[in-house]
């Protein structure tokens, strides 16, 4: 029976000391709090590009195709050939002017023939005319022997030659003039005609683009796809397709989303690191936001938003087109209190931390000032060297509240405004 007792008594002990190894409660872990310098700050990509550039662009009023283009990154000297490009319509106007003007010419020359051949024959009845009122002339000095009706028949056939003459002379005169005035206008097109076939012959030759400098030639992006111009790729005017940039001096073009071009403004401080230059590094500022965003893609809602950034200083000048991973500094604050996110607790719009007193918590709370996605400034409620908890204690271990004194009321101002 005694056995059986202290066996019962064990038990019980075991069976206590379980159930008060049970209603032990484990402390949340802490960190301390320091001082340190806030930053809130977009990473983002961007692209490398220089801040001037000699671009080679499509000649005006050409809508051809890509023959040959240089490679990227090809080191070009002053007059080499770096794109060739193809306009199927020019060529068929320039092989279509010069037929015209072949055909122009064989018509001038036919017209010179046909006007010439006109000009001499009147010439002859001009000789002829001239013939006849000799013999006329030597006729009327046998007048006086003749009859009254025959003297009278020969002045009338002598006044008939000299006004033949007269019109022969004038049509002569007038025919020179209208000869000159043909010939002359198909001169003039002739002229305009070559005129024209030159200039063709000329934007024939601007087909074959070389560059205008020395430097680094690269091919530019094509307007439609957004990728480097190609061989056969359509162009037209005013289209870029080789740039030689200034090596000296880049920026950064940024593509943002909505939500990030609306938390960056102008003149924020931006610094840049580059996978393919693991060593260097490079610092400047954000310094133009467009105005209007693009869609990713046709009929797309969702927009980009292009931003431009200087490169002001770099341990060295990264080459164009490199991939830039850029952090966009939007607010820095020095040597203050700070504090992650997760340790704040919201309740009834206040926000309140919990601090660990020994083995329990003092739920306390705080003001906050500039916050990010991860940290948040503490302007009132925190002191440094206090421990917080990362998590909510259990109710168990919270021992006292302790809320921000309010603000001290003017009395001196409430008695004058009551006196009023």
């Amino acid at each position: 029976m005694t056995k059986f007792y202290v066996y019962i008594g064990c038990l019980l002990i075991i069976l206590l000391a379980f159930s008060c190894k049970s209603k032990e409660v484990k402390l949340p872990t802490t960190i301390t709090v320091e001082t340190a310098d806030f930053e809130d700050a977009i990473e983002i990509e961007g692209l490398v590009q220089p801040v001037q550039v000699s671009s080679i662009q499509t000649p005006g009023s050409v809508d051809g195709v890509v023959l040959y283009i240089v490679e990227d990154g090809t080191n070009v000297k002053a007059g080499d050939t770096v794109c060739v490009l193809e306009d199927k319509g020019l060529k068929e106007r320039y092989n279509k002017m010069k037929l015209d003007i072949e055909s122009s010419m064989a018509a001038l020359n036919k017209t010179k023939a046909e006007l010439e051949m006109k000009y001499s024959l009147l010439e002859a009845q001009v000789e002829s005319n001239a013939a006849e009122t000799e013999i006329a002339n030597l006729d009327s000095a046998d007048l006086k022997f003749t009859t009254l009706v025959q003297s009278r028949i020969k002045k009338l056939e002598l006044e008939k030659v000299s006004i033949e003459k007269f019109k022969l002379q004038k049509r002569l005169k007038s025919l020179s003039i209208i000869n000159q005035s043909i010939i002359r206008g198909l001169e003039i097109r002739n002229r305009s005609l070559t005129a024209r076939l030159e200039s063709a012959k000329r934007e024939l030759d601007g087909l074959k683009l070389t560059a205008p400098k020395d430097g680094l030639a690269t091919r530019a992006r094509h307007w439609m796809t957004g990728r480097k111009v190609l061989p056969t790729d359509p162009v037209w005017d005013g289209m870029p397709l080789v740039i030689i940039p200034e090596m000296d001096k880049m920026k950064v073009m940024i593509s943002a989303t909505e939500g990030e071009y609306k938390r960056i403004s102008v003149n924020d401080s931006v610094q840049y690191s580059f996978d393919a230059m693991p060593n260097n590094k490079a610092w400047g500022k954000i310094r133009k936001k467009a105005s209007v965003g693009q869609p990713i893609k046709e009929n797309s809602k969702v927009k980009f938003f292009e931003i431009e950034a200087s490169m002001d200083k770099s341990l060295l000048i990264p080459g164009p087109d490199l991939t830039a991973h850029c952090k966009i500094i939007l607010k820095q604050i020095p040597d203050t209190i700070v504090i992650p996110q997760v340790c704040i607790f919201e309740e009834d719009s206040m926000k309140f931390v919990y601090v660990q007193k020994a083995k329990t918590f003092e739920k306390r709370q705080i003001t906050v000032g500039t916050t990010s996605a991860k940290e948040a400034v503490v302007t009132a409620g925190l002191k440094r060297n206090e421990k917080i908890a990362l998590v909510q204690p259990e109710s168990i271990l919270i021992n006292g509240k302790r809320m921000l004194a309010k603000p001290k009321v003017i009395k001196k101002l409430n008695k004058s405004l009551h006196n009023k």
